[in-house]
């Protein structure tokens, strides 16, 4: 069971590929596809997403549709049934290792065997995998039949379906890793999936810019994270996880020499780890590509910010816990980290005005959150905030998917309003998402958001403090700028009257899955809390994460006040923004014109980006182009091809001249020859005499 549920996305990745090759041969015998590629994923591009700066307005019908590659349909139905599959396999192995104790570990075959490196491919599904197979399999199976509806224009359908399941096979890959480099391995094998599914349009420049970006972020992040499978390997001499967790207590206290001083072995061991988490799940400092890869399709957004890509950190610190729970300063680093990003990126939420970019740093935020849950040493309440955090962010992301199909891919939200009499199931279900995400009492994320939050406040953390009231004042903002995207999307009055009349409630094959994940934004809350964040915690988790029981035995004797504090931050951001954008809409334009640095400082997302290309980019463009023009061009080709080479050519294309082929021209250089030799046969012979 555990194969098939691992094994049928690739299987569907490699049949929709095998569809998209021969669809591109039969659209083009003659094989020169790019004509093609250029017009069909030009109009895509256009047509279907995106951003701001992109194409609001744009209608569809002002450009010829290119008809669907050869199988385009039998690519989206296989993809999404085997994924379909999986998730009803993952469920059963849920209840199965979960709740019956049931763990398993299927050992595949030999991997790499060099010198003391031994590595097997082995599946490893304990509790802790178990719940990340059914937030991966889930939210991807309906993220799949999602984009059935809305890729429907899109001419190349099997290669979006094709990488759709590739990106969920790396993500199972990850998470059923038992070593450290089988678990890189998924690791960048979903940054490679990212890279092609954000750049799935890649006639657009901002599409592969925003690619590219997500790749060289994450291998800053990567190059920690193998940095420390280095150390691990070097201070345990395995990457097996059995063998790492049965010797971490043996590393406490041993130092490990680290640019010429001796620190201890175990911190930095966990800050590489961490820095690699950084990286993937977005967190501060690394957290610049997040946003940007808002230019792939929406499907894609979901996917990555629900269920892969960016969990992955969170699942990595988590399956390391052990190692973590041995480096109390690492541990402080994690809720740090935690919770500055969690409230960064909430103060960037409050005024960004593309749909799907206000959707994308409240999933930052949240990471952020998860991170605090971490470093706190609650493991379990921060897997339990990944677990429900997929199921309303995911209907978040593709709920906005549906108002931006309706209003003919219109992203900002300035440019719309009144669409919950439009589309009034999309606007339940975005309601339902956003009552979720701000913790409303009995949502989801009302249970797993305020474990969070009570954990940092008995955790004994250097940052516990700090991280409280990081999380507590991004709650508040989070409410705001929550209602504010739902008061300037559905309420109000339509500012496109066009667009407004033209809009319409997205087809069953998109409604379905918003309806599924509604349904998890409730319930996937109540009745899991004891398991994750109750007095079940030991028997559910057993082995497969490290617990503090202080920490969560703490949680449930805290003073009243704690208790409701997020709750009463959720309520205060509401009924702001009820008033700045339903009571008195005047006021945020009078606010941001009074505030004009501020605004633009949290616009302009605090700078990052303008400070990063001062820092990295354009010092490196520089060092490029003194090697390309001055060590390449002037020195290298100067002195070579330009220089000595070509002199040289030019001589021997000189002397060539001299061979004319003509019988009087060499007769009259002999003449010269003999005249010059009896001339020095003279003059020498007179010199001696």
């Amino acid at each position: 069971m555990i194969e098939a549920i691992v094994f049928l996305p690739l299987i569907g990745a490699l049949l929709a590929g095998a569809i998209t090759i021969v669809g591109a041969h039969s659209r083009n015998p003659s094989g020169d596809e790019m004509d093609h590629a250029d017009h069909g994923d030009g109009h895509a591009a256009a047509a279907h997403d995106d951003h701001a700066h992109g194409d609001h307005g744009h209608d569809d019908h002002d450009h010829p549709v290119e008809p669907p590659a050869a199988g385009s349909r039998t690519a989206e139905v296989i993809t999404t049934a085997l994924l379909l599959i999986s998730a009803a396999l993952s469920w059963v192995a849920f209840v199965d290792v979960g709740l019956m104790h049931h763990d398993v570990r299927v050992q595949l075959f030999s991997w790499i065997s060099s010198g003391d490196l031994k590595v097997n491919w082995t599946l490893r599904v304990d509790t802790l995998t178990a719940v990340m197979l059914v937030v991966v399999t889930t939210v991807s199976s309906l993220v799949h039949m999602y984009s059935i509806g809305y890729m429907h224009e899109d001419p190349n359908r099997p290669r979006f379906m094709a990488y759709l399941s590739l990106f969920t096979f790396a993500m199972l890959m990850l998470v059923t890793a038992d070593n450290l480099v089988q678990l890189f391995f998924g690791w960048e094998g979903v940054g490679l999936a990212s890279y092609l599914l954000i750049g799935f349009w890649f006639q657009k420049p901002s599409a592969n810019a925003a690619a590219i970006k997500a790749f060289v972020v994450n291998r800053v992040g990567d190059f920690g994270f193998a940095l420390g499978i280095f150390a691990i390997f070097a201070l345990v001499g395995s990457t097996d996880f059995e063998t790492i967790f049965a010797g971490a207590p043996g590393l406490v206290g041993k130092t490990i020499p680290f640019f010429h001083w001796n620190v201890d072995a175990l911190t930095l061991t966990c800050l590489l780890l961490f820095m690699g988490a950084m990286g993937k799940s977005a967190q501060f400092l690394l957290h610049t590509w997040l946003p940007d890869a808002m230019e792939g399709p929406t499907p894609v957004s979901a996917l990555i910010h629900a269920a892969t890509m960016v969990t992955a950190g969170v699942f990595m610190v988590a399956r390391l816990s052990p190692l973590f729970e041995l480096a109390p300063n690492a541990q402080a680093f994690v809720m740090f980290i935690g919770a500055t990003t969690a409230l960064f990126a909430a103060t960037i939420g409050l005024v960004q005005n593309d749909i799907k970019r206000i959707v994308a740093y409240s999933t930052c935020s949240q990471l952020g959150y998860m991170f605090v849950a971490m470093g706190a040493g609650a493991y379990s309440v921060g897997i339990f905030h990944l677990f429900t955090h997929a199921f309303f962010k995911a209907l978040l992301f593709l709920g906005s998917g549906s108002v931006i199909h309706a209003m003919h891919h219109e992203q900002d939200i300035r440019h719309m309003g009144g669409l919950k009499d439009r589309i009034p199931f999309t606007y339940t279900v975005m309601v339902i998402g956003t009552l979720a995400l701000t913790g409303f009492p009995l949502t989801a994320g009302y249970f797993s958001k305020d474990a969070i939050i009570e954990s940092s406040f008995v955790a004994h953390n250097p940052f516990a403090l700090y991280g409280f009231l990081c999380t507590v004042i991004a709650a508040g903002l989070t409410s705001f700028y929550s209602w504010r995207l739902i008061f300037k999307t559905f309420h109000g009055q339509p500012h496109d009257r066009h667009h407004y009349e033209a809009a319409h409630e997205s087809p069953f094959v998109m409604l379905i899955p918003l309806a599924v994940l509604a349904m998890g934004s409730v319930l996937a809350g109540f009745p899991f809390k004891e398991l994750f964040a109750g007095h079940g915690i030991g028997e559910f988790f057993r082995e497969s994460i490290k617990m503090n029981p202080h920490v969560i035995e703490e949680m449930h004797h805290i003073p009243g006040w704690i208790a409701f504090s997020p709750t009463v931050m959720m309520v205060i951001g509401f009924l702001v923004s009820w008033l700045f954008y339903i009571r008195r809409p005047y006021l945020p334009v009078e606010l941001a014109n009074q505030h004009q640095m501020l605004y633009k400082f949290l616009l302009n997302k605090w700078y990052f980006d303008e400070l990063y290309d001062a820092i990295f980019v354009r010092p490196a463009l520089w060092i490029g182009r003194l090697f390309w023009k001055k060590g390449d061009g002037s020195i290298i080709d100067g002195f070579g091809p330009d220089g000595v080479s070509a002199r040289v050519l030019d001589v021997t294309r000189n002397v060539v001249r001299i061979q004319t082929g003509y019988l009087y021209h060499y007769a009259f250089a002999m003449l010269i020859g003999v005249a010059g030799l009896i001339t020095w046969f003279m003059f020498g012979l007179g010199g001696q005499q």
